[in-house]
């Protein structure tokens, strides 16, 4: 019975590529994709996930109907559609029947409408993923959605819920819903056009909650209180919204909390709340483009964030676009475990502290278009598991050497552009990394064209614009960079000519002006 229930299941299936091929002998329970329990021999699980990549995968997607041929497997407790392509048709009524269902993953599987409120007598069920189904009709993208979402306060067994890009009508109740699952742990409800949220619940039932994921949606509220009473959290992300008002006092309750991303609500305003560095267990804050948050950056880090036991937590802060001043003070070395710090696009000023170089843990930094003035302490040079460094955009100085480049072996990416800073590089200076993006413009280099650029074989991008220069390009420099996608080399008296650009195949960004080329053109260019 099982065996004749998928068969009619795969007659109903468009298989371009004959990934089902093995469904043919008696025993089902060999069929690639199907599992069945070794003591009764029922199918239990059937994974049909499209196992390619995401670049390949509608290639290898199945497609056709969902045929209620399924409902055979009366023993089905795992289903995984995920990353197929079924163009836009309705999850089925009959997927509310499989009772002892506890896993369902039908994420893009460009399913689209309403979503059946039959699920809602899956009453087993742990595990549902719904996210990122959309499908492309009539130059319009379709999606999920959900009029109204109480059939998942049925979901009494549920743990984890992924929704991210399902469309929840405006009155959908869906918070309400969610408030009925005593066991829920993860929720994921990124871009489904929530534009409210309830400042009050009579009780918070859901005391289980791990992890709320409420970004890129178009809340226009203020942050509700009720959020720091669940003392479980540690995860929440609501960035990319609407909140205003001033960030709660009250998030300190979240002894829990981990990740805490707030970015991109532009109205939200006051101080950053007294009490985070209290948070000990914080590795992640994200406060980028909050725009009306009113502190001084140095008095606020010497004052709460050093004296705090964040400092030993810390993973990522990321603060651009912010509107933050002050200057950076030695406090900056004492975060051990920092891997990630931006603080880019705002108005802070003085030298880059040298205490800089303890930061062992430092992966990326990006300090760029703010106004820091003076040099480039040499300890920067210590950070040897630093990938990218952006400083590019302030009002920096002083002579860069080998001592400043001297252990950053996973350097690729560097950007010290729209300074005034000298490089004083010898030309038989071998770099210990390979940049694969290298923005040096306005800063001094010339006049001779860096020989030492030879040993970057894999750039794709290169801004050399007003250094100086005033060689001519030696032909390795053609013939190794063919893989080049922006190159700027303008602004400089480079000279001779440029050879035919046939093999630049990739390039985007082309710009030779204002040098002392010699020759036509390419054709090419």
């Amino acid at each position: 019975m099982e065996r004749n229930a998928l068969l009619g299941f795969k007659e109903g299936l468009k298989d371009p590529t004959n990934r089902l091929s093995s469904w043919v002998g008696d025993d089902c329970c060999t069929w690639k994709g199907v599992a069945c329990d070794n003591s009764t021999g029922h199918v239990i699980k059937l994974d049909l996930r499209n196992p390619h990549s995401f670049e390949y995968y509608k290639k290898w997607s199945l497609g056709g109907e969902l045929r209620p041929s399924l409902l055979g497997l009366k023993h089905l407790n795992h289903l995984d559609l995920s990353m197929n392509y079924f163009g836009g048709i309705h999850i089925p009524e009959f997927m509310g029947s499989f009772r002892q269902l506890k896993y369902l993953n039908l994420s893009y599987a460009g399913l689209g409408g309403p979503i059946p409120q039959q699920l809602g007598n899956l009453s087993s069920l742990q595990y549902l993923d719904l996210s990122y189904n959309y499908y492309y009709y009539d130059d319009h993208f379709g999606f999920l959605i959900i009029d109204n979402a109480l059939w998942i306060s049925l979901l009494s067994s549920l743990q984890y819920l992924n929704m991210t890009v399902v469309k929840f009508r405006e009155d959908a109740h869906w918070l309400q819903a969610l408030n009925m699952l005593p066991s829920i742990i993860e929720v994921r409800l990124q871009e489904c056009g929530i534009n409210t949220i309830p400042l009050s619940l009579p009780h918070v039932n859901f005391t289980s909650l791990s992890v709320l994921d409420l970004s890129v949606n178009s809340i226009n509220s203020t942050i509700p209180g009720w959020l720091f009473n669940i003392s479980s959290l540690e995860h929440l992300d609501l960035h990319a919204n609407n909140f205003w008002g001033i960030i709660p006092p009250a998030i300190k309750n979240l002894a829990s909390l981990k990740v805490l991303d707030l970015s991109y609500n532009w109205f939200l305003e006051g101080n950053i709340p007294a009490g985070l560095d209290g948070l000990c267990k914080l590795q992640y804050i994200g406060l980028s483009g909050i725009n009306n948050i009113s502190k001084n950056l140095h008095e606020y880090f010497d004052e709460e964030f050093t004296t705090g036991c964040i400092k030993n937590s810390l993973e990522t802060l990321h603060m651009s676009d912010a509107q933050l001043s002050g200057y950076l003070a030695e406090w900056l070395g004492d975060f051990k475990k920092l891997k990630y710090l931006d603080l880019g696009y705002n108005s802070i000023s003085g030298p880059v502290p040298a205490s800089i170089g303890r930061l062992s843990a430092l992966q990326e930094l990006d300090l760029s278009y703010n106004m820091l003035n003076g040099t480039i302490p040499a300890s920067l040079g210590r950070l040897a598991e630093l990938v990218g460094l952006y400083l590019g955009g302030n009002f920096l100085e002083g002579v860069l050497t080998e001592e400043h480049f001297a252990n950053l072996t996973k350097l690729n990416y560097l950007d010290l552009s729209q300074n005034q800073l000298i490089l004083n590089l010898t030309s038989d200076w071998i770099p210990s990394f390979q940049l694969q993006g290298l923005f040096i413009g306005s800063c001094k280099l010339g006049p001779r064209f860096p020989a030492w650029l030879r040993m970057h074989k894999n750039i794709t991008d290169l801004d050399m614009s007003s250094t100086g220069i005033s060689d001519a390009i030696p032909d390795w420099f053609w013939r190794s960079f063919s893989q080049m996608r922006w190159l700027d080399i303008s602004s400089n008296g480079i000279t001779g000519s440029v050879p035919d650009l046939t093999e630049f195949i990739n390039l985007e960004y082309l710009n030779l002006s204002s040098n002392h080329f010699e020759g036509p053109s390419p054709q090419t260019i």
